[in-house]
């Protein structure tokens, strides 16, 4: 049996690519298909496959402005040739489902999201301004017809949480065979003995609808300290509005975040999530979470046993959570315990499950 493996595009290793791991461990002999690859910018495991891209990896900056190549995403998925593969899996938050398969192939997709684009969070990325109306609108309503037919060559949908579920049955008009979780490293990520620091945590991209504003306004009148790991669009502007009693630290590596979890007081989640992977990363870490009552945190949080919930956008609600998260007194084991329920061998595990379910139904 052929297989191959279809991931958007290979430009770091974050969420989408952890998942991708375990998909290469699962498929040690798959061929990877992607839009764009950055080389040596994902892990040796996903390095070592054999790797096809589409034509958007020679245009003009592909490996940095992928992402302004959005329109001709959907075209260039579309002519990749995967006519010598028996099995599919695709790795898809944006348009790795519209591959096209060979008659009688099996292609299972595990949905981190439908596209957020063209969707619910339009104005996020493109603005409400007659420019995001005039030009991205039609873009936008382009991609998201496209968005809806291509589902159709999708035989199973596996989601990553409850949430992205609800969003495949909205938006595509499918149900999800199976809700998987996505793998969280819980061998590297452990507590420690020593009491927390304090100071809080963020740790995100710095884009609009993470709501990182939410959580500078809260600090503006609170003492204690906020340290926000990671990098986005908004960088600039957030940093610019920040208390003094934040600070921004950019990316670091595994080794300072793993730090960081184990001495902070609690992980916060301001925004909305699909799913999530740092509150589980930082419960396993014996950090408890502050989070955004909705989305992907209702699978991630345990309320009032892992962490807080806050169900008002607001600097007053998070800040009553945060005097919450500090009268609980939490202890690391349950944390830890409630985390361990996520590891890899367990996504693995289920994952295997579900594909060999699928494959013997359809005679693989």
């Amino acid at each position: 049996m052929r297989v191959a493996l279809v991931h958007d595009w290979l430009t770091g290793y974050r969420g989408g690519e952890k998942v991708l791991e375990s998909f290469c461990k699962l498929f040690p002999d798959a061929t990877l298909f992607t839009l764009v690859h950055v080389e040596g910018s994902s892990s040796s495991t996903i390095e070592s496959l054999p790797i096809r891209t589409a034509f958007t990896q020679k245009l003009p900056g592909a490996k940095r402005f992928y992402r302004w190549y959005l329109p001709l995403h959907p075209w260039a998925i579309e002519r990749l040739d995967l006519s010598e593969f028996d099995f599919i899996l695709s790795s898809s938050h944006c348009v790795a489902k519209g591959v096209i398969p060979r008659a009688g192939a099996l292609h299972i997709c595990y949905c981190h999201t439908p596209m957020r684009y063209v969707w619910d969070r339009f104005e996020d990325y493109f603005g409400s301004g007659i420019k995001a109306k005039l030009v991205y609108g039609p873009v936008a309503a382009r991609l998201r017809a496209w968005d809806r037919s291509s589902a159709d060559r999708v035989d199973h949908f596996i989601a990553n949480s409850t949430y992205v579920s609800e969003r495949i049955r909205t938006y595509y008009g499918r149900e999800t065979d199976s809700i998987i979780p996505p793998p969280v490293d819980t061998e590297f990520y452990q507590p420690t003995a020593h009491e927390p620091e304090d100071f809080y945590l963020i740790v995100s991209a710095l884009v609009p609808y993470k709501r990182i504003d939410i959580a500078l306004d809260t600090f503006r009148n609170r003492s204690e300290r906020l340290v926000v790991v990671g990098a986005g669009p908004s960088a600039n502007r957030l940093k610019a509005s920040a208390p003094g009693n934040v600070s921004f630290r950019g990316w670091v590596s595994d080794e300072e975040l793993l730090s960081l979890y184990q001495r902070c007081r609690a992980c916060l989640l301001p925004g909305v999530e699909d799913f999530g992977i740092v509150p589980l990363e930082a419960q396993a870490s014996g950090a408890p979470v502050v989070a955004y009552g909705h989305g992907g945190a209702l699978d991630t949080v345990r309320d009032g046993e892992t962490g807080v919930l806050f169900h008002e956008h607001s600097a007053e609600a998070l800040s009553h959570a945060i005097d919450k998260i500090s009268s609980l007194g939490l202890n690391k084991k349950p944390l830890r315990d409630w985390a361990l329920g996520f590891s890899r061998k367990t996504f693995q595990n289920r994952m295997k499950e579900f594909i060999d379910a699928r494959l013997s139904e359809a005679g693989h």
